[in-house]
Parts: structure tokens; sequence; C-alpha cells
């Protein structure tokens, strides 16, 4: 919630507690505002791309009919549109009879992705698969497009982020009148009053939602989200009895697309082809081919859409998934990551939701709300989540402008000879533990506070 300021004349305004509160969620405000602006629009846009127009293709209108052809030929009219030297990457079998079969091929240095009539093998679209706008956006969303340092300003904005909801619900807290009153708008006010009473209102209503955004936003942070949640989190491959395992992750099946592989998967082993282990599905004789692993899901329970992705090297095992962060299932707690056999087809391992940890569970649903994957109902709260995101941050910024004074930055004051309770150096300490990056943010401002002229941060000081 950005910046909350300005003249309060109740008596829970003038408490020491709440001024210092204050005045640290305007430092959080400063920095956080143009990236939570950036995120909102960007996160917007990406989920309508993703939910309702897929720039590759994957929603466009085909004619049923009674029988679809074999994947294996699909695929191979897909790599043969690309000329000579392509090579089928994976294949995404199709929603339901009346959309296409995704097929991603490397041609050259460059992996396109084509929608492929399953009944007729016609090619309705052909595009290189990092030309798309959505993943445009997802790069500047996840990194500003500075690569790891964008990462790193990113994971600091989320985390304090976090800090802002927090001391934004402390500003906003009923003292004196009902919860009712307090979250709904005052009408009747005016002037810098009424953006006031808005922005409290509005960001109410919209602190726990923000929490859940900047968290699972975080779970793809380099250092909070990949170093101590996810490493934590992951799943671990030794429940695979007498698998090999391969020195890669499952993180290598993702394309230049984004993610592709469940969160709580990324950084687990993948199991390597050549050996006696696995249990046999597949009736005998049945071709090791793009089409027989699409008859395997099927006799796996797997419905809709689902992705194959042939193996890779001598060690190499195919995978099927049907996952929420390829936007093949309805639901998270449908993900599904199958290995098997390139050899002997028999299936290595088997990864349901149902196996995923608590966090890992977690974050699969909490991914997929904050991507509107849900349905219509997730799309509309999410669509006015970030509408209401744009507004805290335009009102903070006129509020601040309302009341600052000329030719000076009007940042709150602390009442005279301040002392920070215990309590809140604590609560900043846990804080700064659990999200490095925003814990050396907050030592940062903190550092540059304490050296501030008194005159500057004390009210009523000369």
């Amino acid at each position: 919630m950005p910046i909350t300021s300005g003249p309060q004349p109740d008596a829970a305004a003038s408490s020491r507690l709440y001024r210092a509160v204050w005045r640290w969620h305007f430092y959080a405000g400063l920095y956080v505002i143009p990236f939570l602006l950036m995120l909102a629009v960007t996160g917007f846009f990406m989920m309508l791309f993703t939910t309702y127009l897929p720039e590759h293709g994957d929603r466009l209108p085909v004619a049923p009919q009674a029988q679809a052809l074999p994947a294996t030929e699909l695929a191979e009219a897909a790599r043969a549109s690309l000329g000579a030297g392509a090579a089928v990457k994976d294949i995404r079998t199709p929603y339901d009879a009346e959309t296409p079969m995704m097929v991603t091929v490397a041609a050259g240095e460059v992996n396109h992705v084509l929608a492929v009539d399953p009944h007729t093998g016609a090619i309705l679209r052909s595009m290189p698969e990092d030309s798309s706008w959505n993943l445009f956006l997802e790069n500047i969303h996840g990194t500003l497009l500075l690569g790891q340092t964008g990462d790193w300003l990113i994971e600091i904005a989320a985390s304090l982020g976090i800090i802002l909801a927090v001391t934004g619900v402390y500003l906003w807290w009923p003292r004196g009148e009902g919860f009712g009153a307090a979250l709904v708008p005052k009408f009747s006010a005016s002037g810098r009053s009424l953006w006031k009473s808005w922005h409290e209102t509005t960001g109410a209503w919209m602190a726990i939602i923000l929490v859940l955004f900047m968290v699972t936003g975080l779970a793809w942070a380099s250092v909070w989200g990949e170093r101590f949640m996810q490493a934590w989190s992951t799943f671990p491959a030794e429940k695979w009895d007498n698998v090999p395992l391969s020195d890669k992750t499952h993180l290598s099946l993702n394309g230049t697309g984004g993610k592709q592989v469940p969160w709580g998967l990324e950084q687990t082993p993948l199991p390597e082809s050549g050996s006696a282990a696995g249990v046999a599905v597949l009736p005998g004789g049945t071709p090791l081919d793009l089409s027989g692993m699409v008859q395997l899901g099927r006799a796996l329970g797997i419905e809709g859409r689902m992705r194959i992705t042939p193996p890779e090297g001598e060690t190499g095992v195919w995978t099927i998934s049907q996952n929420s962060m390829s936007y093949d299932g309805a639901s998270p707690t449908l993900d599904r990551t199958i290995h098997v056999d390139q050899y002997t087809g028999k299936v290595l391992a088997d990864v349901r939701y149902a196996d995923y940890g608590v966090a890992a569970k977690a974050m699969a649903v909490g991914i997929a709300l904050h991507e509107g994957q849900l349905g219509w109902w997730n799309f509309a709260i999410n669509a006015v989540f970030c509408l209401a995101c744009v507004f805290l941050c335009v009102s903070g910024v006129v509020m601040w402008w309302k009341r600052r004074p000329v030719g000076r930055v009007g940042s709150p004051k602390y009442p005279r000879d301040y002392t920070v309770p215990a309590g809140v150096l604590g609560l900043g300490a846990v804080l700064g533990i659990v999200f490095p990056l925003g814990g050396l943010a907050i030592a940062l401002f903190a550092i540059i506070d304490f050296f501030l002229p008194k005159r500057l941060k004390q009210a009523g000081a000369q």
C-alpha cells in the first residue's frame, strides 16, 4: 500500500507509534510505488494473454471431426514446415476437440511454436517462441530487462511491499469507529480528505491479496524463492525407489517461453533412462514415440491437455506432464509429472499434487491464483486488484503532493525524542531474516534515517 500521509486531527494520529509507523510506510512507498505500478500493469496484460488471448494459437478454433491424426504425424507436419534440420522439442495435446495441438520445433538457434489442426495436420499459426508480447512483459515483470540486477530490485520491492501492506493496515486500523464504517470511504469528504479516505479503504480491502501476490511473486525471486523457500520445499527425488538420477534438474525442461515446470519440482533431479527400474504400463510392442506417450498419459488417467517432452541424449527420459505452470489443467491440484524410460517404456516417476510438501502445495495454488488461472472469477478479482494497485499508487502520490510544504520532501516526522519500541525492532529483524534483500533495504533506510538532522525527522525540532 503506497504512501499514506497528512495531518491527523484525532487522538490516534498523535500517538508516538502511529507517527513512527507512518514514517516507515512513507519510506517503503518511496521505493515500492514505481515497481508496484509496473507489476500491476504488466501483470494484468500477462494474465490477459495467458488466459484468454494466447498469442501462439492455443485456443484457435478448429472444426471437430470424429478422428484425430496421431500425435507423431502432427508433430512431423510441424517439423517439416520449418525445413531440414528442424527438431521437435515438445508437443501439447489439444484442450479439446475444437482446439489445436501445439508443437515446439527447434530450427537453428530459434524455437518456434506451431498450432496444428489435430484433424487435418494444417499449420494454423507459427511464430518464434520468444517473440510474444507476453514473454516481453514477463521479462519486464520479472527482471525489468536488467537480468539479475533487475531481479534483485524487484525482490526488494516485493519484500518492502509486504511491509507497506502491514504498516498500511496499522495506519487504517479503526480507532474509535467500527470496522464496518472503516471499510467504506467517506463520500462526504472532499479534497485531500477524500483521497485519503479512498486510499485507506481500498488498501484495507486489498491488503491480504497484496501480501499473497507479493509472496507468490517472491517464489520466483533468486534469493528468497530459489535459495530459501524453493530449496527447502523441493520434491525429494529419493522418494523414487532405485531410480538412477541425472545431474540435470527439472528446470532444464523449461523453454524460452517461461515457466513450464511445477515450482516444487524445479530443483529436483531428473531420472535417467537405461536401467531395469520402473513400472510397465504400456502393452508390449507399443511404439515409444509421441503417440505412444499420449497413449500412456491417457492410460494413467490424464485428461485434456498434456505436454510431452522427448528425451535428450542417451540417458534422457520421456516426460509427460499436466501442470498449472503450462496452463494445462483447470486446477493446480491436477498437477502431474511422469517420467518414462526411453528404452523400456517403463514409468520411472509419477509425481502428483498430493505428493508435494505443504509449501509446494500452497505455492502451486497461490501461483495459479496470482496468474488468474482458476476461472473467470479469478481473472475478474485479479483485474480489480491490478486497478486498485494503480489507484493506491496514484492516490498516495496525490496525498503527498497536497500535504508537502513547498520546496520540501514533506516526509512524516517522529514525535520529539522518539525511541523505537523493542517489539517493532524485533519485528523488523524477523522480516529482515525472512526476506533478506528486504532486510538490507530496511537497514539502509534506517542508517540514512539515523544520520538525518533532527529538524528533518522530529516534530517540533529546530
